[in-house]
């Protein structure tokens, strides 16, 4: 199980070549168990055999050359991968979604690729043909009030962890109210905490407010009423992710907020999915033109829940391929050929090899 969880993180496919491999040497060692010899030697065995395996395939391996310009040895590559999948009918736009976006957050010199950076949003209803790349962040959210707008241009957000409500006392407690002045009293100074909560966030120049937990109806009013849109309930994965696009830090009270801690983005848009005769339209957010260009989100769409499941595990193998041909550009040929090429040589060095130390 370990070694197919370390396959599908490094490499992304062959998770049952590897485990059909392992399961074929473990019946070999038992076989050697049987006429005495110690695990541990078995094992060194495995080890230099697998060293020369190694070698052997550096001189058989070819090269896959590509440049930022010439992108079309990965999106071969990418084609072929899933030539066997369920994306196989639209494998031309996927293959291209699959090469865009490992470039967008690859650093060609270095030739590394942050995977992270990389998000994964699916949404039921549309056809797979729908799936498209964007060049930010996607969040399954929708803004807290519907008349705040629905579109921003030149965004400055703010990222919050602490809900707009005031602070509730962490010990049991009664409140008696016991006339109409002292429960207008109560209502005032509620008021004057909200006001003084959102003219903080105004003043820090920000025109959107990020937040992690929600905030109740009267939070919500005075944000319209401020013309401050907000969105709510956003989870600690998402909001990470935002920070890391948008430059934006983290603030967990709202009088720790200054303007050098907003995220900026070119534009925030909200999308409607859907037919506007559906009983249910989904909506979601986009933040587009971001602040780190190397944040990118795939959004894929699909019939039902199975179809998009399955559509983005075989975009991410599809992924996967092309950031190994970026770390690593050479390849070798399938169909077994290489690994019977290896078992030839690993034959030959074992009947050269006197005695494994």
């Amino acid at each position: 199980v370990e070694l197919s969880s370390s396959q599908d993180e490094e490499i992304g496919d062959g998770t049952t070549g590897v485990v059909v491999l392992a399961g074929a040497l473990l019946e070999q060692a038992e076989i050697l168990i049987n006429k005495g010899i110690h695990p541990v030697r078995i094992a060194r065995g495995f080890e230099a055999a697998a060293q020369v395996a190694i070698d052997h395939l550096a001189t058989i391996a070819d090269r896959v050359e590509f440049t930022k310009d010439n992108l079309e040895p990965l999106m071969e590559t990418a084609k072929t991968t899933l030539n066997s999948k369920i994306l196989q009918p639209f494998k031309e736009q996927m293959a291209k979604i699959a090469v865009t976006a490992v470039i967008d957050v690859a650093d060609l010199e270095r030739n590394d690729v942050n995977f992270d950076m990389i998000r994964m949003e699916g949404k039921t209803g549309g056809s797979l043909e729908d799936t498209a790349l964007v060049n930010g962040i996607v969040l399954d959210k929708e803004f807290s009030h519907p008349q705040m707008p629905t579109q921003l241009e030149d965004v400055k957000l703010c990222i919050l962890t602490c809900p707009l409500e005031p602070p509730k006392p962490k010990t049991k407690h009664k409140l008696q109210i016991s006339s109409a002045e002292a429960y207008e009293e109560l209502y005032k100074q509620e008021q004057d905490y909200f006001v003084n909560m959102i003219q903080q966030i105004k003043d820090s120049g920000a025109n959107l407010v990020i937040c992690q937990w929600g905030f109740d109806d009267e939070a919500n009013h005075l944000l319209l009423q401020q013309e401050l849109p907000a969105v709510r309930w956003v989870g600690g994965v998402e909001i990470e992710h935002v920070a890391i696009a948008t430059g934006g830090r983290i603030v967990a009270r709202v009088e720790e907020l200054s303007p050098d801690k907003l995220g900026r983005c070119g534009s925030v848009r909200q999308l409607s999915l859907g037919t506007n005769n559906s009983r249910r339209q989904e909506r979601i957010l986009i933040l587009e033109d971001c602040a780190n260009q190397k944040a990118v989100t795939v959004l894929v769409r699909g019939g039902n829940k199975m179809i998009v499941e399955e559509a983005k595990r075989s975009l991410h193998d599809a992924m996967c391929v092309v950031r190994n041909l970026v770390r690593d550009n050479r390849v070798v040929y399938g169909g077994g050929s290489a690994e019977i090429s290896c078992s030839i040589a690993i034959r030959k060095h074992a009947d050269t090899v006197v005695g494994v130390d």
